[in-house]
């Protein structure tokens, strides 16, 4: 299974982040997993492929060919493969379609903005791929408490719970990633308009 793990690309976050993700990636690779991110070389990005790397695994990296030519980040320089991009919409595209499942781990923006996309095209029905999200040390409390105040208030549909996992626990997040889809709900279940 492809695993596409998105992160903070930061290099100053708290070591147990990265030690935690870095372990994830061991994990992954041991239990015979790919990683599919975004191509960075520190934070958790660096933290998921070098875990991937110590536990014998493949390694895809996609990275917008202006990160390197204005130096906005380290790139990974150990990927099996590092696939070049003219945007982030192209990045964020092929990382989508080569994943079987996503992990989200702590991360900014980038991140954020990564989430909600994949939840939102799941919510639509334009994928059912396991979506986890790796919740270190409460790193997200405050996202999870927004969407489920956001439920309550009738903006986003209860089911759409279903289609996602907000988990301390890497066991936990590998078991719901790699167990089988489920047969899906329709678009008009999960999203009124």
């Amino acid at each position: 299974m492809k695993i596409c793990v998105f992160g903070a690309a930061s290099p100053t976050i708290d070591p147990e982040f990265i030690r935690r993700v870095e372990r994830l990636g061991k994990t992954m690779a041991e239990r015979g997993h790919s990683l599919v991110f975004g191509g960075g070389g520190n934070g958790l990005m660096g933290a998921a492929a070098r875990g991937v790397r110590d536990g014998g695994g493949k390694i895809i990296g996609v990275i917008p060919k202006f990160f390197e030519n204005e130096s906005v980040e380290a790139i990974c320089d150990f990927c099996t493969e590092l696939i070049f991009t003219e945007t982030m919409r192209e990045r964020k595209q092929i990382m989508e379609d080569n994943a079987d499942a996503f992990i989200v781990a702590p991360g900014g923006i980038g991140t954020f903005e990564e989430f909600f996309e994949i939840l939102t095209l799941k919510q639509l029905c334009r994928h059912n791929k396991p979506i986890a999200v790796y919740n270190i040390m409460g790193y997200y409390d405050e996202l999870e408490n927004t969407i489920k105040s956001a439920m309550k208030k009738n903006f986003i549909k209860k089911n759409c719970s279903e289609l996602y996992l907000f988990s301390d626990d890497a066991e936990e997040i590998l078991k719901y990633v790699e167990a089988p889809a489920g047969t899906g709900r329709s678009v008009k279940e999960l999203k009124d308009g």
